[in-house]
């Protein structure tokens, strides 16, 4: 193999020629202040605006409801920290699962420090939690609900909708991280009853640095950045408008993307034929069916994904577990699930992205042929 290939769309993507295009005046003309009320800060105002417009139509929310942040990260400690900080003198329990990326689960830790009740959810095989844990696990001291909308490693999509609706039955906020399904799955917040939504540019063709988390209306929350009353007061820090262009550009594009038909069909082709090529030899982590159309989470029963990718220098794609001194870890949200250690060793994530061919695939196929597995 001499061509690079690119499977690992769930980690980072390529940045969107509009994207890129939206930037270039702000790199070049446009260098004012968006808070100054003058010919040079007006038009980068504007253009933040604009952007927040472009975030909420894919979002299907108001503008008013965006805040603009650096990335998905910042997004999930802000809504866990900020609707904490709001909301501790009437409850101090946050409910979660075991399969969160850990920008969710460390500000829970960081939290339970302060005082705060974590609860943890377990998933079943597939990676899914049972929204009859949720209801059971809600106290009368539960402030907030954060599970994921799609898993960033088998993309199995979460019922958030049916976990929402729970959640405020018993008056309670409802969190979800959407920074691998918006721009793949729709993500309308009202259609999710969501009341905070975590976004990431760099997931969605936008750049590495740029965010949102989507606040509804009346919600209660914290700043997550104290200082002047940027982002209608809800984060401190003259905005990146360089970056906040480029992620409403994005955001405009993905609408086209939605549930692609093309990326899902090169994915089910993909599998098909690592079947028919290893057989037994092969196992699916995640959800036949409620997953993400760009996600392939496999096994290579008996063999280190680490291992296999590393004879694959040209393929770029992620492995589910670590060695250590000889030993295997399979990875936090495999392990929640239950995959046992001799298959998950092997797992390896090809995830798919708008540029895919299957000429690439078959090419992987044929890589993966030869090291006789």
């Amino acid at each position: 193999m001499t061509k690079q290939i690119y499977l690992d769309y769930n980690a980072s993507t390529p940045i969107a020629h509009e994207a890129l295009e939206a930037m270039r005046p702000f790199l070049t003309q446009h260098y004012g202040n968006p808070s100054s009320p003058h010919w040079a800060g007006i038009p980068a105002k504007d253009a933040v605006e604009r952007a927040r417009t472009q975030v909420a139509a894919l979002l299907d929310c108001d503008p008013t409801e965006v805040v603009f942040t650096s990335g998905g990260s910042e997004s999930n400690n802000h809504a866990l920290k900020g609707v904490f900080f709001a909301h501790r003198e009437h409850g101090d329990h946050i409910i979660t699962t075991a399969v969160e990326h850990p920008a969710t689960l460390a500000p829970g830790r960081f939290l339970e420090r302060l005082g705060a009740k974590v609860t943890i959810l377990p998933v079943d095989r597939f990676g899914r939690v049972d929204p009859d844990d949720v209801r059971r696990a809600i106290s009368s001291r539960t402030i907030l609900i954060s599970v994921m909308h799609a898993n960033n490693e088998v993309g199995t999509i979460q019922p958030i909708a049916e976990i929402a609706a729970i959640a405020h039955e018993a008056g309670v906020l409802c969190h979800t991280d959407a920074a691998q399904s918006v721009g793949k799955i729709p993500t309308r917040v009202d259609t999710l009853g969501v009341d905070l939504l975590s976004l990431a540019g760099h997931k969605l063709y936008a750049p590495k640095g740029i965010g949102a988390l989507y606040i509804r209306k009346g919600t209660c929350i914290e700043p997550f950045i104290h200082g002047a009353g940027h982002e209608s007061g809800r984060r401190a820090g003259t905005e990146n408008v360089l970056l906040a262009v480029a992620l409403g550009a994005a955001c405009e594009v993905a609408a086209g993307w939605i549930d692609a038909p093309q990326i899902k069909d090169l994915r089910d082709r993909f599998w098909d034929q690592l079947q028919e090529t290893f057989g037994p030899k092969v196992s699916l982590n995640g959800h036949p069916t409620q997953r993400l159309s760009n996600t392939l989470n496999i096994n290579f029963t008996g063999r280190t994904g680490a291992e296999i990718l590393g004879r694959m220098p040209q393929v770029a794609a992620s492995t589910g577990s670590a060695c250590h001194a000889g030993s295997v870890t399979l990875s936090p949200v495999l392990a929640a699930m239950g995959v046992p250690v001799r298959e998950g060793m092997g797992a390896i994530r090809f995830s798919l992205g708008r540029a895919t061919t299957w000429k690439e695939l078959d090419e992987v196929i044929s890589c993966l042929r030869h090291l006789s597995l």
